[in-house]
């Protein structure tokens, strides 16, 4: 049986994250970085195109797995007829070169221990050449090398264009193994010790979680969702990438697959807030570094997501040699999107940087001179139709959401020249373009009949981005069509007691064929709105059922099928760890939550 998106666990260096299943194979790997070229691709294909698995000789899927508490550091364990055994996987925080370590600890018994390892360099389709240096399995194949040793040395053969090893633990026996990348035309790195290097990836996660000041009801969820966003951090730059996965699909067998390993700017607000009301000012100030950064150069070029270091190519192809996920392809890398006009993004950088300023982040002279410019650009441009937030296929349009956000971004830099003096800019051509832009949405994006705005000027369909336009200020929580709204989407795009972002059947922007399960974020967003407008006791109760699609380790996908009861889309999903913090914030009366 295939496996279950949720069948799998992250782990990381906050350079690059791997997937490690059930049954102990470390399916999915990209290095050095999140959005290199994968030397583990099983999760897109078959175990011939990379995978890395320990476990118990004979045995299948673990008897149970945990982090440790407060850590990224991940626990598997098996109860065997001839004992038990546990595997502790990590990738150390590098100095240098990635490392992946896995130490094996004998707990019971006398447990026979089979590591079975199938580099795969690009994406599955390069087998490399191996060798034996000092102890070590090299494997080279282009511009890659990798490294394998144990520690203690064990018995390791090469079979079937893959690395063999066999050993035994009893109770307190322990054997390391561990892999390291690095450019083939470099020597090898240092050795980095496997048992300390656990000792202190334990250490540094625990000590960073502790920092977290949330301190209401699952707290432990929303702890886990911090570790999580932590994870998908590219440290060099401060980027956080929205998935640690390309294709996982948004319907199983269908076309709905694409690559999320880069970072989007419409998620910049909703992230920073989430961490500045943790307590995690550090790490918010680098993703608005990252983002100023990213964003600078010409108005009309801003893109709606960039490299991890903010790179503006990401030229989208498909990858055949792959059959994806439970068969769902194309398996795509790079993002045709980026080439996209969504004017939403406009507003999500103003509001971004309007709430660094309100945090108190240190202050850079440039950041309202870039303001300043993308206001200007806007009043010229803000009545083109675009692409809208979903990134859909089938044409511009004027949508209701993207109009809000251009709204956001001339509101935001009026109540900055209304509170800052030291500021200039024009304040009243702002103050007009805000009044215009306001009228317009209520009158051409909404619908009287139905109380209800649309997805779009002149439609009938919904959009579940309209539950943010009370949180972003837009209108008042009780204003008659914000509530009115709120109901619509819950009626319409509700399903099995979630919400779909928007109606694939029915909507004629979407693109693509086939459907897709409900959009977890959304369903968070639902539960913000039925909060804003007093209903309090639904969004905890809608709450409590998306905290419950977490996996066993407290992971989230993109979307989740309620009927099949599995998760759908990449994974672990920024987005949805993202409103997981934030509804928790504003339900404990957190009034910082985002």
């Amino acid at each position: 049986m295939h496996p279950r998106i949720e069948d799998y666990a992250l782990i990381g260096d906050e350079q690059t994250a791997a997937l490690v299943g059930l049954d102990g194979s470390v399916d999915w790997l990209c290095l050095p970085r999140f959005d290199s070229a994968a030397c583990f691709a099983k999760l897109l294909g078959d175990e011939d195109n990379g995978h890395w698995r320990i476990a118990p000789k004979d045995a299948d899927r673990c008897t149970r797995r945990a982090y440790r508490p407060g850590t990224l550091v991940l626990d598997t364990e098996w109860e065997t007829a001839e004992g038990s055994v546990r595997v502790t996987d990590l990738m150390p925080q590098r100095h240098r070169a990635p490392d992946l370590v896995r130490v094996v600890e004998g707990l019971g018994g006398r447990v026979t221990v089979r590591s079975t390892l199938r580099l795969r360099f690009d994406y599955g389709s390069v087998v490399p050449w191996m060798r034996r240096s000092d102890g070590h399995r090299v494997a080279v194949a282009g511009p890659d090398s990798a490294w394998l040793r144990s520690e203690p040395e064990v018995h390791t053969w090469g079979e079937a264009f893959g690395t063999h090893s066999e050993f035994t633990v009893e109770e307190g026996e322990k054997v390391a193994l561990v892999l390291t990348w690095h450019p083939s035309h470099e020597p090898r790195p240092p050795l980095v010790d496997p048992y300390e290097a656990l000792e202190h990836s334990v250490a540094d996660w625990r000590a960073w979680a502790a920092r977290c000041r949330y301190d209401g009801p699952h707290r432990d969820a929303v702890v886990r969702s911090l570790i999580t966003l932590k994870a998908l951090t590219y440290a060099p730059t401060g980027g956080i990438v929205a998935a640690a996965t390309t294709s996982l699909p948004e319907e199983l067998g269908g076309v709905r697959n694409w690559d999320y390993r880069y970072c989007w700017l419409r998620d910049s607000t909703l992230t920073l807030g989430a961490l500045l009301s943790c307590g995690y000012q550090e790490e918010a100030e680098a993703w608005r570094n990252w983002l100023v950064r990213a964003v600078a150069g010409d108005p009309a070029d801003l893109q709606i997501m960039y490299g991890l270091a903010g790179e503006r190519r990401l030229p989208e192809l498909e990858l055949p040699w792959l059959s994806g996920f439970a068969g769902s392809r194309p398996v795509r890398i790079g993002n045709e999107a980026v080439k996209q006009l969504q004017l939403d993004v406009y507003g999500e950088v103003m509001d971004t940087l309007s709430l660094a300023r309100r945090a108190g982040l240190p202050a850079k002279p440039h950041i309202w001179s870039m303001q300043s410019v993308l206001l200007e650009f806007l009043r010229s441009s803000w009545r083109q139709p675009d692409e809208g937030l979903w990134e859909v296929r089938g044409g511009r349009r004027h949508f209701v959401h993207s109009k809000v956000m251009v709204w956001v971004a001339a509101d935001r830099a009026v109540r900055a020249l209304e509170s800052h003096s030291a500021l200039s800019g024009d304040l009243d051509g702002w103050r007009a373009l805000r009044d215009e832009v306001h009228r317009e949405v209520c009158e051409k994006g909404y619908d009287a009949d139905r109380n209800t705005f649309t997805q779009y000027y002149g439609s009938r369909e919904l959009d579940a981005a309209l539950l943010l336009i009370p949180r972003v200020g837009f209108l008042p929580p009780d204003d008659p069509r914000v509530v009115g709204t709120i109901d619509a989407v819950r009626d319409e795009l509700g399903h099995s007691g979630f919400v779909r972002r928007y109606s694939v059947e029915e909507s004629p922007v979407d693109g693509q064929p086939g459907g897709e399960g409900v959009f977890l974020a959304c369903s968070f967003w639902l539960a913000d709105a039925l909060h804003m407008t007093g209903r309090t006791k639904e969004a905890r109760e809608l709450f409590e059922r998306l905290v419950g699609v977490a996996n066993d380790v407290g992971l989230l996908s993109e979307e989740y099928d309620p009927v099949a009861g599995m998760q759908l889309g990449n994974f672990p999903q920024a987005f949805s760890h993202i409103g997981l913090v934030n509804t928790a914030l504003a339900l404990s009366g957190d009034e910082r939550a985002g």
